[in-house]
């Protein structure tokens, strides 16, 4: 709706170069600033003007492309912010005006609203130079002060110019655009907001994806690295240095073995022979024999031992031999591989300390990935939060652009009815000259028309009231052409005919209607006669029947003064010749025998062959309760009643009594003939 009352708004253009950026084009200057307080918006539009409508590109490039190739469709006056320069009201001035009036009292315009930074040249260009005064008093010390001599605003909309001029009187719609736009501009600025939190959002996210790339190619090259350095260690391992070395190794420790074995066994010898030299000197020839055979047997046996132990010597000694030729030429060999097992021990040690690295960088990268990841869980967490409210917005947006819309096709209907006016104009010239072309004798009269009180007398022929007055009855015929019949004429004769019909059926229904109102008028008489009938015979026996039940009284319905029997009846009590007022005078168990009389006398009115009564006499002393069956006896007497009760008032009073018994946890009835009917 804002945009359909103000179509000025509406600021479409095509883009007039590829890859136009729209960004550098702000819009109508209205939409770029937001009221500190809704009371300014009248001050703020007067101040401002057609200026409002201005739209505030970055530069004044921007505007001759779109001038040239925007295709715009109404007039546009551009500011561009590199060019444009405001005329701000001076701080010293502001300071006097303020003294002078008082600082509430003379409020520059540009302080009144609210705006960006950098639309500062567009804002000062727009409101600056004017004050905002609370009313024409302030405005007009502030306006013609001698040291200030600036124009003035008053919140109504009058204007004072130090020049002298002075405007004012009815506002208008003045002040509606502004205030009108405050949930617009409020709706743009949270948009805005939106949009930058997205846009840091998805930068964030870009930087988190580019790091997260970063970690994937180190991990790519660290775990490479890793299974170079496994490869490495396989091809040390299964290199010929590295076989010879364990092989050398086994045959030096087989070695020391046997050396250690031979030392043992020449150990031995020593031991042998000193048992000898003791066997010798001992005195027993059968001792010594055995000592000695003991020792030859010991000898020999050592002596396998170590012609074993030597035959081992020797083979393990060729074998040595042999190993200390190939070790000779490892040795010889040796600072080869001392050289590839520097460079591959250097090789490693770098490696391993790239390893290092990329493993402390791979740790670092992890934490940083971590703290990325919990940083965009959080910032989901909020997109989210806000996906409610931005969706919000982006219904009102649509919303709007469908008021947009709306405002185009009012614009492009406006168009349409211009160009009709114009195409109207030319045929109205048209027939203008050839009236004058038919009808001579118009260019004579022409010079007394609209001449008072001759024969062509304008005034009081008010030619664009008829022209609207015909518009309405040809709108009015369209419509109706739709509707009516335009075969009417033709069936005339029928619908008069039926017309004739209706006419006759009519007069039949009136003398029905009267019959049957006369009808009804009889029976309002005859219930009007059967219900005073009616009344005076209940009031009979209700009288009768209140003074049996409880002697010395007297009771009566009567119709409410003013009134008739058809209105209603109230009833009327009297103890002796004292009429009671009402029945809040009575007692409960009077009031009780009161509406038991009524009920006993409508039955007597219309008699029923039985009646049947439950403990009626309950809430009755038992003199009431002996009345009670003295009035049965006496007023019904063509009636049955069966009435139960508890009380022997009303036993002596019946034809026959039941009575119920409870004898040996069973009820049993009895019957008992008081008197004969």
């Amino acid at each position: 709706m804002i945009f359909a009352n103000f179509p000025q708004l509406t600021f479409e253009y095509m883009d007039p170069v590829k890859n136009f950026d729209r960004r550098k084009v702000r819009g109508p200057a209205c939409l770029q600033l937001e009221l500190k307080d809704p009371k300014d918006a009248v001050a703020l539009e007067v101040t401002a003007g057609g200026k409002l409508y201005n739209i505030i590109v970055d530069d004044e490039l921007t505007g001759k492309l779109l001038l040239d190739r925007g295709q715009l469709k109404r007039r546009c006056t551009f500011i561009p912010l590199n060019k444009i320069i405001g005329r701000p009201i001076d701080n010293k001035i502001v300071q006097d005006a303020q003294a002078l009036v008082g600082p509430r009292n003379a409020l520059t315009a540009l302080s009144r609203v609210d705006f960006t930074k950098d639309l500062t040249p567009a804002m000062e260009y727009v409101f600056g130079g004017t004050f905002v005064c609370p009313d024409m008093e302030y405005a007009k010390k502030v306006a013609f002060a001698n040291n200030i001599q600036k124009r003035c605003v008053t919140l109504e909309g009058e204007v004072f110019d130090p020049s002298g001029t002075l405007s004012g009187g009815s506002t208008g719609n003045k002040g509606k655009l502004l205030a009108s736009l405050a949930p617009v501009t409020r709706l743009k600025k949270e948009i805005m907001e939106k949009q930058n939190e997205l846009t840091k959002l998805q930068k964030e996210i870009h930087n988190f994806r580019q790091v997260k790339d970063r970690y994937d190619t180190l991990n790519e090259q660290y775990e490479l690295k890793e299974n170079e350095l496994q490869l490495l260690k396989s091809r040390i391992e299964q290199s010929n240095y590295h076989k010879q070395m364990e092989e050398f190794q086994k045959l030096q420790q087989a070695l020391e073995e046997q050396y250690a074995r031979l030392s043992a066994c020449k150990e031995k010898q020593k031991s042998a022979e000193k048992l000898i030299k003791k066997l010798e000197s001992t005195s027993s020839k059968s001792a010594r024999e055995n000592k000695v055979k003991e020792a030859e047997k010991a000898v020999a046996n050592c002596k396998k031992k170590a012609v074993a132990s030597l035959e081992k010597y020797n083979s393990v000694q060729g074998e040595v031999n042999g190993l200390k030729l190939e070790i000779e030429g490892i040795i010889e060999g040796l600072p080869t591989y001392e050289e590839q097992i520097e460079a591959s021990s250097k090789l490693i040690a770098e490696w391993e300390k790239q390893l290092q690295e990329f493993e402390v960088e791979r740790k670092e990268i992890k934490e940083s990935v971590s703290l990325i990841t919990e940083q965009v869980k959080t910032q989901k967490a909020v997109m989210k939060s806000h996906s409610s409210e931005i969706s919000k917005i982006t219904k009102e947006k649509e919303s709007m652009m469908k008021q947009i819309s709306h405002a185009e096709l009012q614009m492009q209907q406006l168009e349409h009815d211009i160009k009709n006016c114009g195409d109207k104009a030319g045929d109205a010239q048209q027939k203008l000259k050839h009236l004058l072309e038919k009808h001579k004798w118009i260019e004579g009269q022409k010079k007394y028309f609209g001449v008072p009180n001759s024969e062509f007398d304008f005034q009081n022929f008010d030619l664009r009231g008829l022209s609207e007055r015909l518009k309405e009855l040809e709108q009015t015929k369209e419509k109706l052409h739709k509707c009516v019949n335009m075969r009417a004429q033709n069936m005339l004769s029928s619908v008069e005919e039926q017309f004739e019909n209706l006419m006759k059926k009519k007069e039949v229904v009136l003398q029905d209607k009267k019959v049957i109102e006369d009808f009804i008028r009889e029976l309002d008489e005859r219930k009007r006669v059967s219900l005073r009938e009616a009344c005076e015979q209940v009031n009979k026996d209700f009288g009768s029947i209140f003074r049996t039940l409880l002697p010395g009284t007297n009771a009566k319905l009567v119709p409410q003064p003013g009134q008739t029997v058809l209105d209603g009846l109230e009833f009327k009590v009297a103890f002796g010749d004292v009429w009671k007022e009402s029945l809040n005078e009575l007692s409960g168990g009077q009031r009780s025998l009161v509406a038991l009389s009524l009920i006993l006398a409508l039955l007597l009115f219309n008699p029923a062959p039985i009646y049947i009564l439950d403990e009626v006499d309950a809430a009755l002393d038992l003199s009431h309760t002996q009345n009670i069956g003295k009035m049965l006896r006496m007023h019904f007497k063509k009636s049955q009643f069966i009435i139960v009760s508890l009380k022997d008032g009303m036993f002596n009073n019946a034809n026959v009594l039941f009575k119920t018994h409870f004898n040996d946890g069973m009820s049993s009835v009895t019957r008992t003939a008081l008197r004969q009917k």
